[in-house]
């Protein structure tokens, strides 16, 4: 067999820590079904992101360092797939699929110390059929997927340059699905997979003020986008393998609106103005039976598109290596990833650039375990 999918295990893992002005935090990749038999995997990583500006000429405070405004974050995962029959499988996954943590510094910035968070939990399960060998095509055979979503999600934001406004959410849950179709080639290592995952509409229940104002209770909506995500590997020799994937989301599609926010600045808390495309390319070598190793770039456009003061990033072109080495039925996969993030220009009300964000960057490092538990 030509399979190495031990070798790609924390690419992916680590794939999303830069997507979307770093809102999106994992590929939400279904690479975990085509694991042979029962299999158990859990993993996580570590990114370190170094996010900085400068007031335009037309803000507030022009030509002031905003410092640092990014925090260290960590991301966890897991995920179990067992087989029913030939022909029936399912896997149950778990993830924190969205998320930010913003917190600019005491500075001489128009922004020091506004602060905002967003966590997501996500809980997928999964339910995959095989279709029958009569339906293969050039050697190799087809399956379906899909099952349901639930994401539970909690946020804050406090803004001081806004007449102290602060904004708390009660956390809430929101239901979607996912739904996909993939084609197997084993002999070559060959896999090409297409998944949709649908969006999430959660309503949180909030309470907005500003200071020495009362608390106004109101609700905001927070909608994560659908999604679309081709993933595919193939063999080159028994011993190399190339994988990567396109995944596309409509991020215009997507805003946070607290009510009272919106009524005094006219304009959202958190959007993206562009649709956003991100393509992964990567090699992965057998170097030993039990250890491998690979490399990966990534890559989304940078639109030119004004953003808001809790998403200064556009785009990104990364770098990726790792290795997994083999402990009888456990597999343990180590790597690191850097990111040179886009430039930005923050917007603030109708003034842009407010703030303009350059040169800035992230490092994650992570590790994965897997265990074959047939």
């Amino acid at each position: 067999m030509y399979r190495l999918k031990t070798a790609i295990a924390v690419s992916i893992a680590l794939s999303g820590t830069a997507h979307a002005g770093g809102f999106e935090r994992i590929d939400q990749s279904m690479d975990v079904l085509f694991e042979q038999g029962r299999h158990f995997q859990i993993g996580g990583y570590f990114a370190f992101p170094e996010v900085s500006g400068v007031g335009s000429s037309i803000s507030p405070t022009p030509g002031q360092n905003s410092g640092n405004l990014a925090e260290n974050f960590w991301n966890i995962n897991a995920a179990f797939k067992d087989d029913i029959n030939d022909r029936f499988s399912y896997a149950i996954i778990f993830d924190n699929p969205y998320g930010a943590n913003i917190a600019y510094p005491t500075s001489t910035y128009f922004a020091s110390n506004a602060n905002a968070s967003i966590t997501t939990h996500a809980l997928s399960g999964v339910l995959q059929y095989n279709l029958p060998d009569t339906m293969s095509v050039f050697g190799g055979g087809f399956s379906i997927y899909g099952g349901p979503k639930v994401q539970y999600s909690d946020a804050h934001a406090n803004i001081p340059f806004l007449n102290g406004y602060n904004v708390t959410v009660d956390p809430a849950f929101g239901f979607g699905f996912l739904a996909g179709i993939a084609y197997e080639k084993p002999d070559i290592g060959m896999r090409i997979a297409l998944t949709y995952g649908s969006a999430i509409n959660t309503d949180f229940s909030s309470s907005e003020s500003f200071a020495g104002g009362p608390a106004v209770a109101t609700t905001t909506a927070f909608d994560t986008p659908e999604s679309l995500n081709l993933e595919f590997q193939t063999g080159l020799s028994p011993k190399t393998l190339l994988f990567g994937s396109v995944r596309w989301v409509p991020w215009s599609d997507f805003d946070i609106s607290p009510p009272l926010y919106t009524s005094v600045t006219g304009g959202p808390l958190a959007f993206f103005a562009d649709d956003r495309i991100t393509y992964r390319l990567g090699l992965g070598r057998k170097i030993t039976e039990d250890l491998s190793i690979f490399g990966e770039v990534g890559y989304e456009h940078h639109t030119g598109s004004p953003t808001t003061n809790f998403t200064p990033v556009d785009g990104f072109l990364s770098g990726s290596v790792g290795a997994t080495k083999e402990f009888g039925r456990a597999k343990v996969t180590l790597a690191a990833r850097y990111a040179d993030v886009g430039d930005a220009d923050s917007q603030l009300g109708t003034t842009v650039p407010a703030g303009e964000f350059k040169d800035n960057s992230l490092f994650a490092v992570g590790m994965r375990i897997g265990f074959d538990l047939n």
